[in-house]
């Protein structure tokens, strides 16, 4: 990054990563205003905004461009990066803060144009004259040749790292540091840290899914408390198993895997589909056949 010296006012080029992080701040900002603008109409009929949504954004989007780029020649994102606007019509280098024509194209441009797309949208969405049909296509090929524009620009912008988009370019403002970018000192100990505790965290990101959590603490449970002496038969079973292995509820359609417990009949349907080696909690047997208890438990103790 290159710099100029002298004069405090003197530019210094942004970074294209600057320029664009600038950008997803700007959407972020527009989203979390919107949302928080909405919820005021939680309590209200539902749709209450639906008519009137288009000039709702453009009202809102004007206040913002009131407050960022008429008074401070920065949107919000821009303000945060210590970026700003210049005037790249200008002859000298030093910088220049934008013209009131720039001003208030940029806000043609950007919210004028938003509007614009929206209404049109819904004006023409449902019309089915011959004449509306003709202008909806007009509007729908207007709107698919700025998008290749903004293409090529962006591409543009790859190669040189200015005017990241088609409005700065045809406005002729430019991003540039309103303040020099002094040298951030790191010390490779930290970074060394950071890149280590990044990899662990989407390394576990990776793994966690793939490990069947569920069977995993069904086999701890089982080893740290392991049920031996249990008789077998069903009498016996039926007298002493009251509650669902799984879920410790009195077991609703009580059904049997083979072994000297009872389940509830959807919790052991639900786990063995999840998991075809499903072994039981409390004796870790596996699913050999799925029955129902043959003797009535008594719901005396209810």
């Amino acid at each position: 990054m290159a710099s100029s010296t002298g004069n405090e006012k003197s530019v210094n080029p942004v970074l294209r990563i600057s320029q664009l992080d600038a950008l997803e701040l700007n959407k972020a900002l527009e989203q979390l205003v919107w949302s928080q603008f909405t919820s005021c109409f939680h309590g209200f009929k539902p749709g209450v905004l639906a008519h009137f949504e288009p000039e709702v954004k453009a009202f809102l989007w004007l206040i913002l461009w009131r407050f960022t780029i008429y008074s401070k020649n920065a949107t919000v994102g821009q303000a945060i990066l210590n970026i700003q606007y210049k005037n790249n019509l200008s002859q000298t280098e030093k910088y220049q803060p934008l013209s009131k024509h720039q001003k208030l194209w940029y806000l043609i441009f950007t919210v004028g144009g938003r509007w614009l797309e929206e209404r049109c949208y819904d004006l023409f969405s449902n019309r089915r004259l011959q004449s509306f049909c003709k202008t909806k296509h007009y509007i729908n090929f207007g709107a698919g040749l700025l998008k290749l524009c903004g293409l090529v620009n962006f591409l543009v912008f790859l190669q040189k790292g200015t005017f990241a988009t088609l409005t700065e370019r045809v406005l002729g403002i430019r991003s540039v540091f309103c303040k020099p970018q002094s040298v951030r000192q790191v010390g490779f100990e930290y970074m060394n840290r950071e890149l280590l505790w990044h990899g662990f965290a989407e390394f576990l990101i990776y793994l966690l899914p793939l490990i069947n959590v569920q069977k995993l603490k069904l086999k701890i449970s089982s080893w740290c408390l392991p049920i031996a002496g249990l008789p077998n038969s069903e009498n016996t079973l039926a007298a002493h198993c009251k509650e669902c292995s799984l879920c410790g509820e009195w077991p609703t359609m009580p059904h049997t895997i083979g072994c000297s417990h009872v389940f509830c009949y959807y919790c052991i349907k639900s786990n063995y589909l999840f998991d075809m080696y499903f072994t039981c909690p409390k004796c870790g047997s596996e699913v050999h056949s799925l029955q129902p208890l043959k003797y009535k438990i008594e719901m005396t103790e209810l």
